[in-house]
């Protein structure tokens, strides 16, 4: 492989606790001050960007020309998530930091990554985890691939071939699997089948301890500050609460006989018979 075979696995920091708080004027998340987790989706995700290297080194490649980055977008705080993602074995990280980046939602956030994945010289494999936690929305994935004019496969349960041209993934749909032979470079998202993520290993915990990781602002992506964060949202939260139950509870008493009248007359009530 005469140039470098690189592999950027998109991960986020989430909530690592359901007791969250909201930001009353801005209706998003307050992730100050909360404990914080890297998405679980997204360890698959490392995991697979690491196996991959792994494939083309045990096919003789070198390991110095495959190189595994782990980006986020996130506060400082996240760089502890990236030094993590390190230790489990990729090769370095970078973290997007920047005020102007806070509230965006999925097409600022794609955006936002856009402009900081065509910093890189090249890239071959964009990897995310499924969905997040928080979020739960599955679409930063695609967003980005439309944005590159790259494939993108959205649930990917294996990879089946793969080189420096082309891989073929294999995916599960609903009642069956799908295969697919795409051009690299493309984009993919894993979920919890494609594999089992390892742990830190005491030599990769010392590399991640030590390891500096860049942090990128807006103006370091060259990118209009109306195009990121709230300002670049398309969506925006406009009211967060918790749904009324509307219905009672109501315990039927007597013999069988008694309670099957009764719950006969109630459904006769609401129109459901």
């Amino acid at each position: 492989m005469s140039e470098i075979f690189r592999i950027i696995v998109c991960i986020k920091q989430v909530p690592g606790t359901t007791e969250i708080k909201i930001n009353p004027e801005t209706n998003t998340l307050v992730r100050e001050g909360v404990e914080t987790i890297i998405n679980p989706f997204d360890s698959y995700a490392i995991e697979e960007g690491v196996r991959i290297k792994e494939r083309f080194v045990s096919t003789g490649s070198s390991a110095d020309d495959i190189e595994v980055v782990a980006l986020t977008m996130g506060p400082p705080q996240a760089e502890s998530m990236l030094r993590e993602a390190i230790s489990l074995g990729a090769d370095r990280a970078v973290l997007l930091s920047d005020r102007v980046f806070a509230g965006a939602d999925t097409w600022a956030t794609a955006l936002t990554l856009k402009h900081a994945i065509k910093k890189f010289e090249k890239y071959n494999i964009i990897i995310f985890g499924k969905q997040t936690l928080d979020g739960d929305t599955g679409q930063v994935g695609p967003e980005l691939a439309h944005m590159l004019h790259i494939p993108f496969i959205g649930y990917a349960s294996s990879i089946e071939e793969i080189d420096n041209r082309k891989m073929t993934v294999k995916r599960l749909a609903e009642d069956r699997y799908e295969t697919f032979e795409i051009r690299l470079p493309a984009a993919i998202s894993v979920g919890k089948d494609i594999n089992v993520p390892r742990v830190p290993s005491l030599r990769g915990k010392l590399r991640a301890k030590n390891e500096k990781i860049p942090v990128w602002s807006a103006s370091e992506l060259d990118m209009d500050e109306n195009h990121a964060g709230l300002s670049g949202s398309y969506t925006q939260v406009i009211k967060i609460f918790t749904p009324k139950h509307l219905y009672e509870v109501k315990m039927m008493e007597g013999g069988p006989d008694e309670q099957v009248e009764e719950l006969f007359g109630k459904l006769k009530e609401i129109n459901v018979l």
